[in-house]
């Protein structure tokens, strides 16, 4: 991306965990099994996004609380904002939940962009099934932006450049196995700020990196790789 070292970087996680709060434990009794799945968190993102902040030395932000009670990455007036669990709630809970949880994060993220004295760069890391509705998903990275914004499009094209070079084997996609433009917290954060003072990516992840125990693989490709570019 021309101009990188102009730039600040920043990484997120909206799906660290799969916590529940205790008031809420009643609603998710006998649920250990949706809650370590896919639906519950994003397996492997909070140590790849670790990773990276680490080893670029940048700020790190992450939620652990479960996708199920509230889903930080979706729009405020979304209808997935609540799970099957949580959709149930009286509207003074609901609130609750977004004033406790979902406020919270969002809106020091947002905060820490805007105050910021360079421009930003924002990678915001997840994870995604092998497999949907029994087809395999044929990506290893998927890179999500938006390919109206030139500044987006310039840095994914040299990531997955750079990434492919390093990496012959790796499949890397733009918007797969999601489009960048999906409602989700880059693109909201889009509409809040110029092409040239924001950079949102969405950077996911294929599990089997993470059951099979090579997402170290991952790890030191993703990094070498905005070491090189960044």
């Amino acid at each position: 991306m021309t101009g990188q070292e102009k730039h600040a970087i920043i990484f997120t996680c909206e799906h660290a965990g799969n916590d529940i709060p205790e008031s809420l434990s009643g609603y998710f009794q006998n649920q250990q099994t949706v809650l370590h799945s896919h639906r519950g968190w994003d397996p492997g993102a909070w140590e790849v996004a670790s990773y990276l902040a680490a080893g670029l030395n940048a700020s790190l932000f992450g939620t652990f609380t479960s996708r199920l009670v509230i889903e930080t990455n979706r729009s405020h007036d979304s209808p997935q904002l609540f799970s099957e669990f949580t959709n149930s709630l009286s509207n003074d809970k609901k609130e609750q939940l977004i004033r406790e949880y979902y406020l919270p994060y969002r809106t020091n993220i947002e905060s820490v962009i805007h105050h910021h004295a360079k421009p930003v760069v924002h990678l915001s890391i997840h994870s995604f099934t092998p497999t949907w509705n029994g087809a395999v998903r044929n990506v290893d990275i998927g890179l999500l932006f938006d390919p109206t914004r030139k500044r987006e499009l310039e840095f994914c094209t040299l990531l997955r450049d750079t990434l492919q070079k390093q990496n012959p084997a790796l499949t890397i996609k733009f918007n797969d196995p999601y489009k960048g433009t999906d409602d989700g917290f880059t693109t909201y954060l889009r509409t809040k700020f110029l092409d040239d003072n924001y950079v949102g990516i969405e950077i996911e992840i294929n599990q089997k990196f993470f059951e099979s125990g090579e997402l170290a693989v991952i790890e030191e490709a993703l990094l070498k790789a905005l070491k090189d570019d960044y």
